[in-house]
């Protein structure tokens, strides 16, 4: 039973090791978003402990996919998950489904070699080696008297300004006369400047009337 006990320890530690690598090392750097951490952790350890658990009493592993299936759909219906945290959701949801095989077979080796292949490649597509991921950035105006194309310089100017963005190209969607705004869309290169943007609850940034105006 103790051998029993070590190995379904050393089996968590592992895993939960793993998912901490990918939240801390890989995913809050490229994103410095912290909202998202506790779910990702808490699914990872749920999800390996319920599917431990089916593993033992024999439920079968279809049961187990089916559960991960569950999970793995879930959303937040008032606070919908973006698909760059889905996906992370997805991968730390995934790695208990393959992690919980270790604590009753004899696949270690496979098992190391399969998360160090995971980890290699999420840390490589963050570093964009090899990619290049143009920023974007919805926004709410309300000059809309620059969103003509004669003044298009000036647009770009006052958005530079007031964002402090490097922006390359912007995009222009509905237009409300009635409130005087317009959305638009801001295209850059550099994501790292967006963080001082980043809003966790909206992704759309109003931007006011300078004092002058």
């Amino acid at each position: 039973m103790l051998g029993d006990m070590g190995s379904f320890l050393l089996s968590f530690a592992f895993n939960f090791l793993v998912a901490f690598l990918v939240v801390r090392f890989i995913y809050y750097p490229s994103t410095h978003n912290k909202r998202y951490i506790f779910t990702f952790l808490a699914f990872n350890t749920l999800i390996y402990f319920v599917l431990s658990f089916m593993n033992s009493i024999e439920i079968g592993i279809g049961v187990g996919f089916g559960l991960f299936a569950i999970f793995s759909i879930l959303r937040y219906r008032t606070d919908p998950i973006p698909i760059r945290e889905m996906t992370y959701l997805f991968i730390i949801a995934a790695l208990p489904v393959m992690n919980s095989a270790g604590s009753n077979s004899e696949v270690w080796w496979q098992l190391v070699a399969a998360n160090g292949i995971i980890l290699v490649i999420l840390w490589v597509l963050e570093k964009e080696w090899g990619f290049h991921y143009e920023a974007t950035k919805r926004i709410t105006y309300e000059r809309i008297e620059l969103i003509h194309p004669d003044r298009r310089a000036e647009l770009l100017e006052d958005l530079e300004t007031r964002t402090g963005l490097q922006i390359k190209r912007i995009s222009i969607g509905k237009v409300d006369f009635l409130r005087d705004t317009a959305s638009l869309v801001i295209y850059y290169d550099d994501p790292t400047q967006e963080h001082w943007l980043y809003n966790p609850d909206r992704e759309v940034i109003v931007v006011g009337k300078d004092d002058g105006d």
